[in-house]
This record gives structure tokens, sequence and C-alpha cells, in this order.
């Protein structure tokens, strides 16, 4: 199980730095087409549809990553006041809940992408971006997340069913503040010597 959980935060990384990528790429495209308006009263076209593309894409494909990570922001107030196993059992309610959630999207996502496939269509700008391009890469990502949410499902499970309560807590519940200080912490150390020695 070790192993495939090294391979799913090996595939979270790759998918976190396309879907970056992706967003960076489109907060520079938004850029450019700003200036050229600005003072070329000229515009790349297109600009706002490619960025919308590359945000929802890069949204899809960074939600593997950032569950791993436990990022996903969640409202707990109360859930802190709970036992430690009345948490666990929520989290996995959660978790399910999310994957449900998120396979129901991909499911509808992919008729809507056969569609797009079966009658060729096309955006309505001047681009008339083939859409069936955007959407089987924005289901990619939302199937990477499911794959990823089971994997993480599986080892949790496995990690109670052998007794280690802790560690199946560690794997899927909310950080707590202590957790998130102490990784930044840990984050401005491994960084601090980097920094001296440019």
């Amino acid at each position: 199980m070790e192993k495939l959980m090294s391979l799913a935060a090996q595939l979270s990384r790759y998918s976190l730095r396309f879907g970056g990528t992706l967003v960076l790429l489109a907060a520079l495209l938004i850029g450019v087409d700003v200036i050229l308006r600005k003072f070329f009263q000229s515009s790349i076209g297109g600009a706002d549809e490619l960025a919308g593309y590359a945000l929802a894409l890069g949204t899809s494909w960074s939600l593997g990553a950032t569950l791993l990570d436990r990022a996903h922001i969640r409202i707990d107030s109360l859930y802190s006041l709970f036992p430690r196993g009345l948490r666990l059992f929520l989290d996995f309610i959660g978790l399910f809940l999310f994957l449900s959630f998120f396979g129901l999207v991909a499911w509808r996502g992919l008729s809507v992408m056969e569609q797009s496939w079966v009658s060729s269509s096309r955006s309505h700008t001047a681009l008339a971006t083939p859409l069936i391009i955007p959407q089987s890469i924005w289901i990619i990502g939302l199937l990477i997340l499911i794959f990823l949410g089971i994997i993480l499902f599986v080892r949790a499970a496995l990690l109670v069913w052998q007794g280690e309560v802790a560690a199946a807590s560690r794997a899927i519940s909310t950080r707590a503040a202590a957790e998130e200080v102490e990784e930044e912490v840990r984050f401005l150390k491994e960084r601090k010597p980097k920094r001296m020695e440019s």
C-alpha cells in the first residue's frame, strides 16, 4: 500500500505542476493582453476564453494534490470538540461524500464530453475551439482526483483495520493548527540554507 501511496503522491505532484503551469500561463496571457490593449490598442483574440479554460483545467488537475495534502477548506468549529473516534468516522463520511460528488460531476462531464464529440461542438467564439479538447483534459483532472481519493480512503481504512487510528486520522482529517505551524517552520528551515548559499 505504501508503494501505491508513493505513486499517488508522485501523480499528484505532476498534476499539481501541470495545473499551476496552466494558471500561470493564463495570468501571463491576460497580462500581455492588457498591455496590448492599453498601449497598442490591440488584443490577443480569445485570451479570455483560453484563460477560462486554463483556470478550469488548472483547478481540476490541482484538486488531487490538495486532497492528499489535506488542504481543502473544511468548517471544523465543532469537529475539534468531538472525540477522536467520532472525528475519524466523520472524516470517512466527508471523504466518501466528497468523492461521490466529484464522481457525479465526472460522470455528467463524461456525458457532456461524449455529446461534444458526437456533435463536433465548438465554442461560439472567434477561436471556435473544439470543446472536446478542454472538456477531456478537465475530465482527466477529475478522474485523477477520484483515483487519488479512492487510494486515500482505502489506505485510511486499512490503517484503522491495523489499529493505527492516529495514522488514519493524519491521512484524512483536517490539519490541526499546530500541524500547519510545524509545516511552515519546517518549510522556512529548509528554505533558509538555500538562501544563504545563493
